[in-house]
């Protein structure tokens, strides 16, 4: 658009707003390619997009700025290459990073004007969610399943965050099915991506949210198993790097494992008895399999096939693993699973599937793995575009100053209206991540032990109960941590980390918010006069934290069938564009056939589809 044209239209102030933002763009997948492109015609002054992710087949029928010439380039890069020729005159920079990574901290979020987020995953969501609120940095947050579509704005203390509102929890899969007695495809891809890849390349001690590890008396015996397993797995894990490390792994989960399964008779009295794998025979088969099978993503892989990218894909884990060791100083680094990425990626769908031949189940092609390790629900070309369009008229409102007419909204196919708007919520008072309140700590990366930190805690921001620290992978430091003397740097705390403080003080029912310290690190050596960690700044407020009101018991009060009511508070889905819409208020289902009633104040209106009755706030 010609840019005297976009000052009549928009006006001229807003238009200079426009022109000298600064603004970051983070994912360039489905929404964010729309996006780009929006951002970029309507002439925003400078913008930054980051993606980790390269460009797939897969991709092309939606993300309109990649053609077949860019599959496994980053689509970071391309996108700013492809946005160009939209606009010559464009400020654009690029990252092929993750946005986790510690180069990407609170005071280069707060460089920005306005951050977009058009992500494929919560945990990412989450982070830049925390980042934008320390930072003060306006959000606007968006993603779609299928014909549905959100769009949100945050802004610390006006309005809700992404965490304010719980999100629906993924389902899991009981122990016992997982570890002794598949029945599906996709408990085979769960073991292969929760528990075995956290074993031999991750966190051990982690508990996946897909894996019920809760000790009834079904799992209780299941997770002594388990557990028993994880030490094998552990053992085997310190030969990584020899020849025979694949061998060990192999055998231990697809022969001695099996045979122990095998010899519990009761459980095989109605389904076959799963079959025992060799690793020399297969080992032989799969001689003359292609290096290049694994790039073959549409065609189930044969057992031998199957074989080989396991032993391929182990070895590149294990290399990887043992070079981020040598390259990354304390904590040892770990490996997790990403959709996304093409080790893990074929490392689940080889284990998934040795696993599942083995129980004679269907194994599936590295593409349908991708889908059901992702949680992926396919995406909608259209409704990227609308949401796209939606987060720059959002954008107009926060360059405006005009927060009070920015909206919640939401596109849907069902219903009288095609999108629907809400006025944004004040933040939730016990909100975990947004009620919280914020420091900043400088350290001496050589000097400065836990110790020093908790003392700091203690003796100036008066924490005198049970508290805990964690950062976004792992908790730190908890009232049974005996390593004080544990040096921050060694515990993985590097420059610009961000820690949240947690107080878990019981004895007075009165705990304080989340405390979030946002840690530098300092080139000065410590001496008497500076301490191995400072606080930096005058002592904060900590407030405590609002108690919880009484919820007042239900009352049954019959409603219309709801065909009046054209608002529809979006469920929780996700695609692998990241387009995941958020729920503005809690979402209750009911079965089919079940009245209407009123909940506490909230309307349950029936649905349009066979999914049963969705709770609107009222």
């Amino acid at each position: 658009m010609h840019q005297s044209s976009i000052k009549r239209s928009l006006g001229v102030e807003l238009t200079k707003s426009i022109k000298q933002s600064r603004v970051l763009l983070v994912g360039a997948g489905g929404i964010g390619c729309e996006l780009l492109k929006n951002l970029v015609l309507t002439g925003f002054g400078e913008i930054h997009i980051i993606d980790l992710d390269t460009i797939d087949l897969s991709n092309l029928n939606r993300q309109f700025l990649f053609r077949h010439e860019h599959i496994k380039k980053p689509k970071a890069l391309v996108a700013k290459e492809v946005a160009h020729r939209f606009q010559p005159g464009a400020k654009l920079e690029a990252y092929h990073a993750n946005i986790t990574d510690s180069q990407f901290n609170v005071d280069w979020f707060g460089s920005f004007n306005i951050v977009f987020n058009a992500l494929d995953n919560l945990a990412a969501r989450r982070h830049v969610n925390a980042q934008c609120l320390a930072a003060g940095v306006p959000l606007v947050e968006s993603g779609t399943t299928g014909f549905n579509g959100q769009v949100q704005v945050v802004e610390k203390g006006k309005t809700e965050c992404y965490d304010c509102n719980e999100k629906e929890a993924p389902k899991s899969f009981a122990i016992c099915t997982i570890r002794s007695n598949p029945t599906e495809p996709i408990h085979c891809i769960v073991w292969a991506k929760s528990y075995l890849i956290p074993e031999l390349f991750g966190q051990s001690e982690d508990n996946p949210a897909e894996l019920d590890t809760t000790e009834d008396a079904d799992n209780a015996n299941e997770i002594e198993e388990l557990r028993k397993e994880a030490k094998a797995l552990s053992e085997i894990r310190s030969s990584m790097g020899s020849s025979d490390f694949a061998r060990k792994v192999f055998e231990n989960v697809f022969r001695d494992d099996i045979e122990r399964l095998r010899e519990v008779e009761d459980m095989w009295k109605v389904r076959a008895k799963p079959d025992v794998l060799d690793f020399d025979n297969l080992q032989e088969e799969s001689a003359s399999v292609k290096s290049t099978v694994s790039i073959d993503d549409q065609r189930v892989w044969t057992l031998a096939e199957a074989f080989y990218v396991f032993k391929d894909s182990a070895d590149r884990l294990a290399r990887r693993l043992m070079e981020m060791s040598k390259t990354s100083p304390g904590d040892a680094p770990i490996i997790t699973f990403d959709k996304d990425d093409v080790d893990t990626l074929d490392f689940v769908t080889a284990t998934a599937n040795l696993r599942a031949i083995s129980f004679h189940l269907e194994p599936k092609s590295k593409f349908d793995t991708k889908q059901m390790a992702g949680n992926i629900i396919p995406a909608i070309a259209t409704t990227n575009a609308m949401t796209a369009s939606l987060c720059v008229l959002q954008a107009f409102k926060v360059l405006q100053g005009n927060l009070a007419n920015a909206k919640m909204v939401f596109l849907e196919r069902s219903g009288a209206r095609a999108i629907n708007s809400y006025s944004l919520n004040p933040p939730k008072p016990d909100c975990a991540v947004c009620s919280f309140a914020q420091v900043r700590v400088s350290f001496d990366p050589e000097h400065a032990t836990l110790g020093d930190l908790v003392g700091l805690l203690r003796e100036e921001l008066g924490y005198s109960g049970e508290f805990s620290i964690r950062n976004d992978y792992r908790l730190i430091y908890d009232v049974e941590e005996s390593q004080l003397s544990s040096k921050l740097s060694d515990k993985g705390i590097t420059n610009w980390a961000s820690l949240t403080v947690v107080d878990d003080d019981d004895v007075d029912k009165d705990p304080r918010v989340n405390l979030q310290l946002i840690i530098s690190a300092r080139t000065e050596p410590s001496s008497e006069e500076s301490k191995p960690v400072v606080l930096q700044g005058s002592i904060p407020d900590i407030p405590r934290k609002p108690k919880t009101a009484p919820v007042p018991p239900a009352e049954d009060v019959p409603i219309t069938n709801g065909t009046s009511v054209t608002g529809k508070r979006k469920r929780e889905g996700q695609d692998e564009d990241g387009d995941e819409p958020m729920t503005n208020g809690h979402v209750t289902k009911k079965a089919a056939g079940e009245s209407s009633k009123s909940n506490g104040g909230e309307l349950i209106i029936l649905d349009d589809d066979d999914e049963g009755p969705i709770l609107l706030d009222d």
